[in-house]
């Protein structure tokens, strides 16, 4: 597979080109450009995974682990060296399904949606580079080689949030994502350092040698990097700068906050899987009890925002909890034996990646016909809008997890290795897909169904979006209704042997009853024009209900922690320090220096005289000292 080069060196390629030429050429040649490169990259992406997930397993009954490319970059010594290239191995060749068909599904959106924006061309290199850094990461082939990419994943993130740089609020939310994550990368790295340090190896799997060389230092390089995965994937409370990252386009918002950047912590975990299930088990526990609590706050926000693309960045943090209690449950390699937890949240990951890119396409759809991300203008859009509608209507039923969507699969996996955990992880993770299904739903009715605006449809008609914004919405909308019928557990299991699916008859009935109770509450408090019930708790429970719409004051907290504990307890003494010793030492430095150099200036006058004068005296001073010694 020495083609799978191409993956990454055509959106580098496009990335160049429209970063060095774009500013020269027609809008729509430069969309072209990163179009047709992402359109060859998911091409060349379904290739790979066709001829890789074909292919003859090895004698063990698992795939095999490729490295069509391998270069050595920096050896450090004989062990211990990073070197660059590709590996594919089931859960990368996945990724590259997941990363190439979102790009490219958001590459075609964005020919309608950003069309006439100004920083066009720009907006389409960065696209190619966010792509690029995306891909290079799930196929990096050692530890440091996905760090390099991982950076270069939050750089993209950062140029595109803050893509409309002119508006204050996006250049605030890019400032946010890129040092909250930075913070959490810090983690990431020391973990990386500690691993290469005792392991003297970078590589994912490392021999038994290497591994008893760590010893109990193991489980705190895990730890620590998976601190860089809670950041990437917005763990509570690292989980600040999602919601405000919204502020970028609504296309970036299907691609990084959706679908795939988002996605990467859990794909570290995955990635490190074997590492954390022999060696660090507690470690992966409180993975789980950390994406439990994240999923269950997320969703509570989600109940009470305003915003649509809110509402949908509540979500995605919620569902990524729930791809982090599937990792995190697991207690075995073996997914008959307290392993399924592994296969459930790569399946999420996959289902997950196709409705929630289809629900912020849509949302960018709604939002391009009615000029307004806030629910109170819209209501009654079926009308308007019917293509937007029933795919939007499919991407609910999908994450609310109702068959045969693909999220019931995906989810009901999840629930079930919960309750083979625990009952109670089990019991609370079933209530927040309940919750889940309420908010969604909630969104759903506010939307098509609430109550119409009508003063302001007056003004501004809405209308259906053309073909290049709705053709993405039609194809995510049918990879949803059969996507969960994909045998994964063939091509994607925690010990690489195929595994199928078996639905648990008791949780499926659960989840679905209790999904179909949280929309019948939706249905019963907002899909009528006038919402009374709906008004009335939010009066009753004011306090509560402000709180969930503040996010429960967590940036206030964290604004709090920065400025008043770390500026003015930390930075503010620091600085002190810096200006009043640091630099008052190389100031006194700098000055003995030039008090030095006058003193010494005479000697270098440029006359003859002196130094003749300084020769003889030289040569007196040598005499004597010979004559006297």
């Amino acid at each position: 597979m020495d083609y799978t080069i191409l993956i990454l060196a055509l959106p580098l390629l496009s990335f160049l080109v429209l970063a060095l030429a774009g500013m020269k050429m027609p809008h729509r040649v430069a969309g072209a450009i990163g179009t047709l490169s992402l359109g060859a990259v998911a091409v060349l992406s379904y290739l790979t995974a066709f001829s890789y997930f074909t292919a003859e397993r090895t004698a063990e009954g698992t795939y095999p682990t490729l490295t069509p490319w391998n270069i050595d970059w920096l050896p450090f010594t004989q062990q211990l060296h990073i070197d660059m290239g590709i590996m594919l191995d089931p859960i990368s060749v996945m990724m590259l399904i997941v990363i190439s068909t979102v790009s490219l599904m958001v590459h075609i959106y964005s020919f309608g949606y950003m069309k006439g924006e100004k920083g066009f061309q720009r907006y389409y290199a960065f696209l190619s580079l966010f792509t690029f850094s995306m891909l290079g990461l799930v196929v990096a082939t050692n530890i440091f080689q996905m760090y390099v990419f991982w950076e270069l994943v939050g750089v993209s993130s950062y140029l595109l949030i803050g893509f409309y740089y002119t508006k204050p609020e996006a250049i605030l939310a890019s400032k946010k994502a890129f040092i909250v994550t930075r913070f959490a990368d810090l983690g990431f790295l020391i973990g990386i350092l500690i691993y290469g340090y005792y392991m003297q190896t970078f590589t994912f799997t490392p021999s038994e040698e290497q591994l008893m060389k760590a010893g109990m230092v193991l489980p705190w390089a895990l730890g620590l990097m998976f601190v860089g995965g809670a950041g990437k994937s917005a763990m509570f409370p690292l989980h600040i700068w999602l919601p405000d990252a919204m502020e970028g386009p609504t296309p970036v918002s299907a691609l990084i906050h959706a679908a795939t950047m988002v996605v990467a912590g859990v794909y570290l975990v995955a990635r490190m899987f074997p590492l954390f299930i022999g060696f660090a088990p507690s470690v992966l526990h409180w993975v789980a009890y950390i994406g439990a609590f994240t999923a269950f706050y997320a969703a509570s926000v989600a109940c009470a925002q305003s915003d649509i693309k809110r509402v949908l960045a509540f979500s995605t943090i919620s569902q990524i909890g729930f791809m982090m209690v599937a990792l995190g449950v697991c207690t075995s390699m073996n997914p008959h034996e307290g392993g399924l937890g592994y296969m459930a949240g790569m399946f999420h990951l996959f289902t997950h990646a196709m409705f929630k890119a289809l629900l912020f396409l849509g949302a960018g759809c709604i939002i391009h016909a009615v000029h307004s991300n806030e629910m109170e203008t819209m209501g009654g859009l079926h009308k308007y809008m019917p293509i937007t509608h029933i795919t939007f209507l499919i991407a609910c039923l999908a994450i609310a997890g109702i068959p045969p969507f693909s999220g019931f699969f995906s989810k009901d996996e999840i629930l079930t290795a919960c309750f083979q955990f625990s009952p109670v992880i089990g019991w609370v993770m079933t209530i927040i897909a309940g919750m889940t299904a309420f908010y969604m739903f909630r969104l759903y009715y506010c939307i098509f169904w609430g109550k119409e605006n009508k003063e302001l449809h007056a003004a501004h008609v809405p209308h259906e979006s053309p073909l290049n914004m709705t053709f993405p919405l039609m194809f995510l909308a049918a990879v949803t209704l059969i996507a969960g019928f994909i045998p994964f557990g063939h091509f994607v299991s925690a010990n690489g042997e195929s595994y199928d699916i078996h639905l648990d008859i008791q949780v499926a009935a659960t989840s679905i009853v209790v999904a179909l109770i949280a929309i019948g509450l939706a249905t019963w408090m907002y899909a009528r024009e006038k919402q009374p019930v709906a008004e009335m708790l939010a009066r009753r429970y004011s306090g509560l209900h402000r709180a969930a719409y503040k996010r429960f004051y967590m940036d206030e907290v964290w604004m709090f922690v920065t400025k008043r504990i770390i500026f003015r307890c930390i930075s503010t003494p620091l600085a002190w320090f810096d200006r009043h010793v640091i630099d008052q030492f190389m100031n006194f430095m700098a000055w003995c220096t030039q008090a030095f150099g006058v003193t010494v200036q005479p000697a270098q006058s440029g006359r003859i005289q002196t130094y003749t004068m300084w020769f003889l005296g030289g040569i007196i001073l040598l005499t004597l000292v010979l004559l006297l010694f």
